[in-house]
C-alpha cells in the first residue's frame, strides 16, 4: 500500500520469451521452512545479541541526504530467524535525539511509512525541519527511522534493470483484446522470474513476519524494553503483525490508514477493494476540480471533468505525450490525487496546463527522468520489495481465469485503477518462492491499547480495514476523519486528530470511546 506506481505505469519488465503454458505454473502455498517456535527462539537470540552490541551511531553518509544532527547506524539480523547464527544482513537505521529535557524523554519512537518497500529513514527529518505537528512528541522521543529488509540501504533486492524499469511508454493497462492480456501476463511472469534470478537467495525471507522480527531486534539494539511505533499504510499491517507476535513488547502504537488484516483479504482481495475505493476518491477530486473551473478550466461538473480525463487518456494512447507518457504513465501520475490531498492542486495544475496547450508540465510529472539514477534505483527497488512481500505473505490465485473474471467485473464499474492494479500484482500468480500462511492478527496477552486513525474515504486503505483491526485489537481506539480521504492522516493538520495522537504518545491517554473528527481543510488552488 502507500505506493504511487503500478506495474503498467512504472515498470518495463525484463525482456525475453515465455511459453504461454508457463503462465499458470503452480506455486507452493506454504513455506515448509516456516517453523514458528524455531523462529521465535531465533528472534530472542538475535534480540539479546543486538541489545549487547547496541548501535554505533555516526554522522550519516553524505549520499544518504540526512543532515546533522541526524545520526546513522546498522543493526545486524539473521536472514533466516530459524537459523539465528546463519547468514546475517544489516538493517540501516537513523535517529535524531529527543529535543526536550532528560526528564521529558520517554525513549525511541520508530516509524514505518508503508509500501511494502518504503524507506523510513526520512522520519527524523520531521524534527530537523521543525514539523509543528510533531514538535511536542519530539521533546519526549528520539525519532528513529529504518529501511526494512530488502529496502534501500538494508540488503536491497532488485528484479529488473532500473533503467528498463522506468522506461516509457508502457503498455496501456486497459486491454482491448485477449492478445493485450497475454502480453501483460508475459510481462508479469517474466518479472517474477527476474526477481528469482536477481534476488533469489534472500527472496524467500522478504516478508512481513521477518520484518516484524527485525523490528524487535532493532528495538533491542536501541536499548528499549518496549516498542513505541507509528505505522502508516502497510506500516499498519507490519505493526499489527508485530503486536500479534510480541504483544508484551508494545508500549505505544499508532496505526494510521489501515490495511485490512483479515487473512481472507491479505493480499489479493485487499487490492480488489482498493480498485473500488480509488474510483470513489477520484470522483471526490474531480468534483473539486469542477468546483474550481475558474482556475483549472477543465469543466464545471464532475461529468465534464471525467470526460476530459477520457479524452486525455485516448490522446496519449494514440500518441504518447513527448513520446514517453501513455495511458499507463498517466494513471501512475493521476492516482496521486486520490491518494493524497496534497497532490490535488499539483495534478490539476499540470492537467490544466496541458488543456491550455502546454503539455510539458504533465510530461515532466508523469515520465521518469532517465538521468535520475538514484531515483530510478529507488523506484525499482521499492517495486521489487512491494512484490516480494505481498507475494510471500499469503497464497495468491494461480488461475488466470479467476484474475480475468474478477478484474473484468470490477473494471466495468471501477475503470480508473482496476487493470493497472491487476498487472502490478500478477507476478504473484507465478511466484516461485514458497508462501507464508497469513498471520491471524489478534490481541495477545499483555497488548496495551493501540490507537488507530483512518480517513473515511481513503482509497489506498479503505475504511473497512480500520474497523477490522479495531475489532481484532481489543481495547484499541479508532479515530475517524469524517468525509475525508487522504492517505496517512497523522501528518496532516487537524487539531481534533493531532491533539489525540500527541496525548496518546506522551501520556498513553485515550478517549473513553471512539472519536469522529471533522475533516482537515480542503485544498485550495
Amino acid at each position: 500500500m502507500g505506493r504511487t506506481a503500478v506495474l503498467g505505469s512504472a515498470g518495463t519488465l525484463i525482456a525475453g520469451t515465455l511459453m504461454a503454458g508457463a503462465l499458470a505454473a503452480p506455486v507452493a502455498t506454504a513455506d515448509s521452512r516456516h517453523r514458528p517456535d524455531a523462529e521465535a527462539r531465533g528472534t530472542a537470540v538475535a534480540a539479546e545479541r543486538a541489545a549487547k552490541q547496541g548501535i554505533d551511531w555516526r554522522d550519516c553518509p553524505a549520499d544518504w541526504g540526512l543532515e546533522k544532527p541526524i545520526q546513522c547506524g546498522w543493526v545486524t539480523v539473521p536472514v533466516d530467524y530459524s537459523k539465528p547464527n546463519g547468514k546475517q544482513i544489516k538493517i540501516a537505521v537513523d535517529r535524531v535525539g529527543a529535543t526536550g529535557t532528560p526528564a521529558e524523554r520517554q525513549g525511541a519512537l520508530l516509524y514505518n511509512p508503508g509500501g511494502p518497500g518504503g524507506s523510513g529513514l526520512r522520519f527524523p527529518r520531521r524534527v530537523t525541519t521543525k514539523n509543528a505537528i510533531w514538535a511536542n512528541t519530539a521533546k519526549a522521543y528520539d525519532f528513529v527511522g529504518f529501511d526494512p529488509r530488502g529496502v534501500g540501504r538494508s540488503a536491497p533486492i532488485s528484479c529488473v534493470d532500473p533503467a528498463e524499469f522506468v522506461k516509457g511508454p508502457k503498455l496501456d493497462p486497459v486491454p482491448d483484446s485477449e492478445a493485450d492480456k497475454l502480453a501483460q501476463r508475459k510481462l508479469a511472469a517474466e518479472y517474477a522470474e527476474g526477481c528469482a534470478e536477481k534476488s533469489g537467495d534472500i527472496l524467500p525471507y522478504i516478508n512481513t513476519l521477518n520484518t516484524a522480527r527485525d523490528l524487535d531486534v532493532v528495538r533491542a539494539a536501541l536499548g528499549e524494553k518496549k516498542l513505541n511505533f507509528v505505522g502508516v499504510s502497510y506500516g499498519t499491517y507490519l505493526g499489527a503483525v508485530y503486536g500479534t507476535l510480541f504483544p508484551t513488547h508494545v508500549r505505544r502504537m499508532v496505526l494510521d490508514s489501515v490495511v485490512n488484516p483479515s487473512t481472507r483479504k491479505i493480499w489479493y482481495e485487499v487490492n480488489l477493494d482498493q480498485d473500488i475505493a480509488f474510483e470513489g476518491r477520484l470522483k471526490d477530486w474531480m468534483t473539486w476540480v469542477a468546483q474550481h473551473d475558474a482556475t483549472f478550466h477543465l469543466g464545471d461538473t464532475y461529468e465534464e471533468v471525467r470526460q476530459q480525463w477520457e479524452t486525455l487518456r485516448a490522446a496519449a494512447k494514440k500518441s504518447p505525450l513527448g513520446g514517453k507518457v501513455g495511458p499507463a504513465e498517466l494513471v501512475g501520475f493521476f492516482q496521486n490525487a486520490p491518494y493524497y490531498d496534497s497532490m490535488w492542486v499539483p495534478v490539476a495544475e499540470a492537467w490544466s496546463a496541458y488543456a491550455a496547450g502546454d503539455p510539458q508540465p504533465l510530461i515532466d510529472s508523469a515520465a521518469a527522468d532517465p538521468a535520475d539514477t538514484a531515483g530510478n534505483i529507488a523506484s525499482e527497488n521499492g517495486n521489487a520489495v512491494y512484490t516480494a512481500v505481498e507475494c510471500a505473505d499469503a497464497p495468491w490465485p494461480t488461475s488466470w481465469r479467476k484474475w480475468d473474471r474478477d478484474n473484468s467485473r470490477l473494471h466495468a464499474k471501477y475503470p480508473f485503477m482496476t487493470w493497472s492494479n491487476a498487472w502490478m500484482n500478477l507476478p504473484c500468480a507465478t511466484w516461485s518462492t514458497p508462501r507464508q500462511r497469513p498471520t491471524e492478527v489478534r490481541t495477545g496477552k499483555g497488548l496495551p491499547p493501540v490507537l488507530i486513525t483512518q480517513a473515511e474515504r481513503d482509497a489506498a486503505t479503505p475504511y473497512a480495514g480500520a474497523v477490522e483491526l479495531h475489532k481484532r485489537f481489543k481495547g484499541s481506539r479508532l479515530i475517524t476523519e469524517r468525509d475525508a480521504g487522504s492517505h496517512g492522516i497523522t501528518n496532516l493538520a487537524n487539531p481534533c486528530l493531532n491533539t489525540r495522537v500527541e496525548a496518546y504518545l506522551l501520556s498513553g491517554e485515550l478517549d473513553a470511546q471512539d472519536v469522529t473528527c471533522a475533516p482537515h481543510a480542503t485544498p485550495k488552488p
